[in-house]
């Protein structure tokens, strides 16, 4: 935290200023005090005020005080903003697999609908791209900022055989270095070691399996992690065996082995031949590994709903950097509620309090230390 008027913290003074000043009128307020000769019937007749009712609304004035004066000061922190310049890279895995209904109604419409609400929940300046990837990898939307173009890119998924993880990674590299002149594309040999800082550009890659052709992906990872890139991944759906059911606009004519005619169930939705399919075995190691390589973080999601929560909760770690801004605010409304709480439990605590009232026996300043008498009684004249 740094401080553009470090000056402005002599006022701080004024809270032992006070307290010096509290002390000077206690004092001043015993020479006030009533003297009667016996205070039982008064102690029985109104009630005492217990220290900690005394103290707790000091406290909290004093506290404001000094909060109140640390904001003049107009203190700034470093805060996690987002850049309007960045862009995320969605890498989405739209393989055969991706069919299967052990998330509902499957894992494809599962993703595209966290998707859409991941991209409709991002900042208006927020530049997001779109890969979808398979057996092949393909930028299907460069980084923009068009919302309504991402869906409806979204919307126009199709499936299909093979899983490549490490050249959607390639892809998502390349299309990052068109947006962005300080990327270097992936034709370029650059010192694979990992970097101490990053750029706000991001690639998440979503999957529901293991890399089957291509580039490994740890490799593709190297080559994300040379050029100060990270790369987050998500791990999607259950290793359990299930029914592999698509709807017709959700697949092409190689979505799975059975060819072209793989036939239909009669909800008219899509099903691979046998009916059923064992589920590719996921590579978390490889996914792990890969968001290791280039500083970022793996996520596993077995259902829809912990897909939206990791989606949602990446703008946090994501396309954001660092940078001073002013907290003076907070600290204002943090004191101003402060200073109105201590004055509002002193009036509610003391209404209704009687002036101090001195035993007989206790000294008073003008009577030069000696117990002053009880006054005469008063009677009426006859």
């Amino acid at each position: 935290m740094s401080l553009s008027w470090p000056w402005a913290l002599l006022t701080l003074l004024v809270v032992p200023l006070l307290l010096a000043a509290r002390w000077w009128l206690n004092r001043r307020r015993k020479r006030t005090a009533v003297t009667v000769s016996s205070i039982a019937l008064i102690r029985a007749a109104v009630p005492g005020r217990s220290a900690w009712r005394r103290r707790i609304p000091v406290a909290l004035f004093l506290a404001g005080l000094l909060v109140l004066a640390a904001g003049l000061a107009r203190p700034h922190a470093q805060v996690a903003v987002p850049r309007a310049d960045s862009s995320i890279l969605l890498a989405i895995d739209v393989s055969g697999s991706m069919c299967a209904t052990d998330v509902a109604p499957n894992r494809l419409s599962a993703a595209s609908d966290a998707a859409r609400a991941f991209i409709e929940d991002s900042d208006d300046d927020t530049r997001i791209g779109l890969v979808a990837f398979s057996g092949i990898a393909a930028l299907i939307v460069a980084p923009t900022t068009e919302k309504q173009r991402l869906t409806d890119a979204i919307d126009g998924f199709r499936t299909s055989r093979g899983t490549a993880i490490g050249q959607a990674i390639l892809t998502s590299i390349d299309a990052i270095a068109e947006d962005n002149p300080d990327v270097a594309k992936t034709g370029v040999d650059l010192d694979p070691a990992a970097p101490t800082d990053f750029r706000p550009d991001t690639i998440v890659v979503l999957t529901d399996g293991s890399n089957t052709t291509g580039v490994d992906p740890v490799t593709a990872a190297q080559q994300a992690a040379a050029r100060h890139l990270r790369v987050f991944t998500i791990g999607f759906g259950t290793t359990s065996p299930t029914r592999m059911v698509c709807r017709p606009d959700q697949v092409t004519g190689d979505a799975f082995r059975g060819g072209p005619d793989p036939g239909f169930s009669g909800r008219g939705g899509y099903r691979d031949p046998s009916g059923f399919r064992q589920s590719l075995q996921m590579d978390e190691q490889a996914l792990t590994e890969v968001a290791d390589t280039t500083g970022g973080r793996y996520f596993r999601a077995e259902d829809a709903d912990q897909l939206s929560e990791v989606l949602s909760g990446l703008p946090s770690a994501i396309g954001l950097h660092r940078q001073q801004t002013e907290t003076t605010v907070w600290f204002v409304l943090a004191g101003t509620m402060l200073v109105f709480a201590g004055a509002g439990l002193s009036l509610w605590w003391n209404r209704g309090q009687p002036p101090r009232i001195r035993r007989p026996d206790e000294a008073s300043p003008s009577a030069g230390g000696q117990a002053a008498a009880a006054p005469a009684p008063w009677h009426p004249p006859r």
